[in-house]
């Protein structure tokens, strides 16, 4: 059922708009009966704009001391700290938020048969995929779950959020390593910004097989880029069944999604600091980029904050080991070693964070090292000598054109969109599950 829905390309839903409409939706939801538990799944701060940290704190206090937990949707993300938490959720108790543990917190709730995953990934791969989810969720008690989080491209599953955030957002180390590597195997630009695919095939089949039971309503957001720079609320969408994501999803493709007449020759993009730190988040400057980059072009990362490869130290170990080599050389270190064998997830990230040999990746990092960059299988250039010559301050996102007449396609949070060839994204949206 859809409780609430607004949202255009012209959009710039206000924060009282924005709030009128949660409690209408709320007043919706509590027609069907008074929700004495409720549990939110926000994401983290890697999801800072998704206005998901005002939203959770808008249910505390619509829901107030009914609201007794908060668990970030981590995945494999490491835990927000007590400054993160404040600088996302504001006033929320500390006390209320939980930790997920995608290695140990899980429930299994039902597996989806390989047979099944073998026909929508066009037998591409054949394993069967467990709906797993944090146990909280189970167990907890809860008659409303309220999953919260903004609907963008995403290269994992085309279109974030929905119900990814139950099952890869809570879920557990071997249903998040299949499901990465599903999508990486049947080919990232036949999946990103594609509201239907093989991955969001299987995850629907869970939710319809496995979850009916568990009180879930979804409050999805959709942010484009407002008149000075920043992100604004285009749409907002509340309910409890796929329609919900559908409407979110559909208005995500318009606003979120850039397309180019001709391939880009060169990218520059910035990252936070304060949200991006590794390459296994900052490495969304090469997936969400990639389709419009040029054969033979060059991708620029300013990222001050990078100083590691992963978050987690089995995953950052991997990452050092095997580096971003390319599809074929990834799988055939998958087959051949057995700790990436075991870490399907990594394997998938190094097969998204590959340029495949068509273009150039030069990271400017603040605190690892030439020889850790370039180890990795990515170029490197001194962050300051970039910075002075490719100014956060003073670049504009999109064109820009530098005193000298070199042209640069600027980019300042790669989290926001997906900028792509228009040739290459209808070949590939020609191309979905083919």
């Amino acid at each position: 059922m859809l409780y609430y829905a607004r949202g255009s390309g012209s959009e710039d839903i206000s924060r009282e708009e924005m709030e009128a409409g949660l409690a209408q939706a709320f007043g919706e939801i509590e027609k069907q009966g008074k929700r004495e538990k409720v549990l939110a799944l926000p994401p983290d701060g890697t999801r800072f704009h998704s206005r998901a940290g005002e939203i959770t704190n808008f249910a505390s206090r619509y829901f107030c001391e009914r609201l007794t937990d908060v668990l970030p949707a981590l995945g494999t993300h490491a835990p927000l700290t007590d400054q993160e938490i404040g600088e996302m959720f504001g006033n929320i108790s500390h006390s209320l938020f939980r930790v997920h543990d995608w290695r140990t917190d899980l429930e299994t709730l039902g597996v989806v048969p390989a047979a099944y995953v073998a026909r929508v990934s066009g037998g591409r791969v054949e394993y069967d995929w467990p709906a797993q989810v944090n146990c909280l969720l189970v167990r907890g008690g809860f008659d409303l779950i309220l999953s919260i989080g903004q609907v963008v491209p995403h290269e994992a599953i085309g279109m974030a959020n929905y119900n990814r955030n139950i099952f890869i957002g809570t879920g557990g180390q071997e249903g998040i390593g299949k499901s990465h590597l599903l999508g990486a195997v049947y080919g990232m630009e036949k999946i990103m910004g594609r509201r239907d695919n093989p991955v969001r095939d299987v995850m629907n089949y869970a939710s319809k097989q496995f979850a009916k039971n568990l009180p879930i309503v979804y409050v999805l957001t959709v942010l484009g880029r407002g008149a000075s720079g920043g992100p604004v609320l285009r749409g907002l969408f509340v309910g409890d069944d796929e329609e919900c994501y559908c409407r979110a999803s559909d208005l995500a493709e318009q606003v979120n999604i850039t397309l180019f007449s001709a391939p880009v020759h060169k990218v520059v993009v910035y990252l936070d600091p304060a949200k991006f730190r590794s390459t296994w988040l900052g490495n969304k400057s090469v997936y969400r980029t990639r389709m419009a980059i040029a054969d033979g072009g060059e991708l620029l990362v300013l990222a001050p904050g990078l100083k590691e490869f992963g978050g987690d130290k089995a995953i950052d170990t991997l990452i050092r080991k095997y580096g971003y080599r390319g599809t074929p050389q990834t799988l055939r270190a998958m087959e051949k070693n057995a700790d990436l064998k075991a870490n399907l997830c990594a394997a998938a990230h190094l097969i998204h964070g590959s340029p495949e040999g068509r273009f150039t990746v030069t990271y400017c990092p603040g605190k690892l090292t030439r020889e850790e960059i370039e180890s990795a299988g990515f170029q490197y250039e001194d962050l300051g000598h970039m910075m002075a010559r490719y100014s956060p301050e003073t670049l504009k996102d999109g064109w820009n054109t530098l005193p000298d007449g070199e042209e640069i396609y600027y980019i300042s949070n790669p989290a926001l969109g997906l900028w792509a060839w228009e040739k290459k994204f209808k070949e590939g949206k020609n191309g979905e599950k083919s």
